[in-house]
C-alpha cells in the first residue's frame, strides 16, 4: 500500500504549509512514535553548544584510547551488560566484543532487534545524467582533499529568500551580522572534478527517488540546505508537504514534528529529514508515566528507519554532538542493551558508547543493502565546532586556519573505521569544514546580538551547501559508473 502511495503523489492535495515552530532553530530530541520533548530550548542550547571539551575527548580519542577501543589483548575481559564477562579476541572492535553476548541474548528471547524491512522492487538504475559533467578520470575521487577557492557565483541561493525552507535564525542575512564574505567560496577537490550544482539537472537525476536525512540538528541543517538548493530558494508552491505519509506531523504538546518531507511533483522526488540524534531507538521506560525517563536502546534501530528504509534511494546519516553525559542527564536518557539498563562495563564510557552505536548501525545497514540494490547510504562525518577558550567564535576573516586539506584519512575516526569494508559510504566533511570558523551563526540574532555564542551551527547559505555538493558528486559517481 505504501508503494502505491509513493507513486501516486502527483494528485496529492496535502497542504504545503510549514509550521512556524520550524523557526525554533535549537533542536530538542523528538520521540519515536510516543513523542516527547527532551528539554527546554534554553537548556538544550546550552548543552549542545557548550564550549566544554567533553565531546572532543570522545570524538577524537587519543592513540592509546583508540587502540583500547578498537582492539584488545588476548587475555582482555570486558564486563558486558547484565554483569556477564565475555572473553575477547585481540582483533575485535568494541562492536564485535559485545555483539556475541547481544546476539546470544536475542536468540534466547527469539526476538530480532534488527528486522529486515520490505524490499523496494520498483527501483531501477536508469538515471543517466547527460546534462551534468563528471570527471572522466579513473581514479577514485577523494572529495575531502582540496582547497577553498573564491567563486563569484556563490551563494547558490539568496540568504534573504528561501523563507519557506530555511528557519530564520539560521538565515544569517536576516540577523545583525554585517560581514558575509563566507558565502563567496566553493570547495575544489584536488584530484577530481566536481560538477557544478544545477538544481534542475539535480532533480532530473533524482526522478522517482527519495532522499532521506536522519540525524541531529546538523543533519537538519543539511536537509534545509538541500531544500534551498533544489528550489533555488524560491517559494515553489508546487512542492508539497508529504510529512504525514511518514508520520511526520506535529503532535499535541510537541514543539515541532519529528521531521519534514517534501515532494517535487514534476520529477516525483522526495526530500525528507527525520530527527534521531543518536540513531538509537528511544521509548519511555514507563509508557503510562509522562514524567518517566527514556530507554535509549543502543542495540535497536529506530522504528522509522526499519519501517521506511525500502522507500529510500539515498540515506544520509549523522550523529556526533549528543554523546555527552550532560545531554543524557538533561534528556533523561538511560542506556539499554537487550532491553535492560547498563549498570557497568565498557559501555558506561561515552567514547565506547558512540563508537559501538555507529558501528552497530553501519553493520545493520550493510546487512540490508543486498535487499535494496538501488539504495545508496552515506554516513556523514562530524561537523566541527569552533569555540575558543572563552566560549566564543568572533572571527569573520576567512581562512585564518588555511584553505587546503591534503591529509590522508578522515579526522572522524569513528565513522571512518565503522564504514571501512562495508557498502556504506563516508561523506567526509570534517577537515574542510574545520577551515571555516568564520561561517558559524556566532552571537548574531535577528534583533541584535546575544551573550551566547552558537559556534556549532552554520549560517545558511553556507558550509552545509558544500556538504550537499559533495553528496551530489558522489551520487553521480555511483550512478554513472
Amino acid at each position: 500500500m505504501a508503494m502505491l502511495l509513493r507513486y501516486s503523489r502527483r494528485g496529492s492535495s496535502v497542504s504545503s504549509t510549514v509550521s512556524s515552530s520550524q523557526d525554533l532553530f535549537t533542536e530538542s530530541s523528538l520521540s519515536e512514535h510516543d513523542q516527547f520533548t527532551e528539554s527546554s530550548p534554553s537548556s538544550e542550547d546550552q548543552l549542545i553548544e557548550s564550549s566544554s571539551s567533553a565531546e572532543d575527548q570522545f570524538t577524537e580519542p587519543s592513540t592509546s584510547a583508540e587502540s583500547q577501543l578498537l582492539g584488545s589483548s588476548p587475555d582482555a575481559l570486558v564486563v558486558a551488560p547484565n554483569d556477564v564477562s565475555v572473553s575477547m579476541k585481540p582483533e575485535g572492535t568494541i562492536e564485535e566484543q559485545i555483539s556475541h553476548e547481544i546476539n546470544a541474548d536475542e536468540t534466547e528471547n527469539k526476538e530480532l532487534n534488527f528486522v529486515s524491512p520490505p524490499v523496494n522492487p520498483s527501483w531501477k538504475d536508469n538515471s543517466g545524467m547527460e546534462d551534468i559533467t563528471y570527471s572522466s578520470k579513473k581514479q577514485v575521487c577523494d572529495y575531502a582533499k582540496g582547497r577553498w577557492v573564491a567563486d563569484s557565483r556563490r551563494p547558490l541561493y539568496s540568504g534573504f529568500g528561501c523563507k519557506r525552507w530555511l528557519p530564520s535564525p539560521w538565515a544569517c542575512r536576516l540577523t545583525q551580522r554585517a560581514d558575509f564574505s563566507y558565502e563567496g567560496y566553493r570547495w575544489e577537490p584536488i584530484n577530481c572534478e566536481m560538477p557544478e550544482f544545477d538544481r534542475f539537472a539535480f532533480l532530473r537525476k533524482m526522478q522517482d527517488k527519495t532522499i532521506a536525512f536522519m540525524g541531529d540538528s546538523l543533519g537538519r541543517q543539511q536537509f534545509h540546505s538541500l531544500m534551498c538548493m533544489a528550489t533555488g530558494g524560491e517559494e515553489s508552491p508546487e512542492v508539497k508537504d508529504v510529512g504525514s505519509e511518514y508520520g511526520l506531523v506535529k503532535r499535541s504538546g510537541a514543539i515541532r514534528p519529528d521531521g519534514w518531507a517534501y515532494w517535487f511533483p514534476a520529477t516525483n522526488t522526495t526530500i525528507l529529514f527525520y530527527w534521531s540524534s543518536t540513531l538509537c531507538k528511544l521509548e519511555r521506560i514507563n509508557a503510562t508515566d509522562p514524567d518517566s525517563s527514556f530507554a535509549l536502546h543502543l542495540d535497536r534501530i529506530p522504528t522509522f528507519l526499519t519501517k521506511f528504509l525500502y522507500r529510500f534511494d539515498v540515506l544520509v546519516l549523522n550523529t556526533a554532538h549528543h554523546w555527552i553525559k550532560a545531554k543524557f542527564r538533561a534528556n533523561h536518557w538511560v542506556m539499554y542493551i537487550n532491553k535492560k539498563p547498563i549498570k557497568n562495563g565498557m559501555l558506561l564510557d561515552m567514547m565506547n558508547v558512540k563508537n559501538f552505536t555507529v558501528h552497530r548501525v553501519v553493520k545493520w545497514l550493510d546487512s540490508q543493502l543486498p535487499f535494496h540494490p538501488g539504495l545508496k547510504v552515506f554516513f556523514r562525518t562530524r561537523s566541527p565546532r569552533h569555540f575558543d577558550d572563552r566560549g566564543n567564535c568572533n572571527n569573520t576573516i576567512p581562512f585564518t586556519r588555511g584553505n587546503e586539506v591534503f591529509e590522508e584519512g578522515s579526522r572522524d575516526k569513528v565513522v571512518e573505521t565503522a564504514v571501512k569494508g562495508t557498502r556504506v559510504n563516508i561523506l567526509d566533511i570534517t577537515a574542510l569544514s574545520a577551515l571555516r570558523d568564520e561561517a558559524h551563526k556566532s552571537q548574531y540574532r535577528i534583533f541584535g546580538t546575544s551573550a551566547y555564542y552558537d559556534c556549532l551551527h552554520w549560517c545558511l547559505p553556507g558550509i552545509p551547501d558544500t556538504w550537499n555538493e559533495l553528496l551530489v558528486a558522489q551520487l553521480l559517481c555511483h550512478w554513472i559508473k
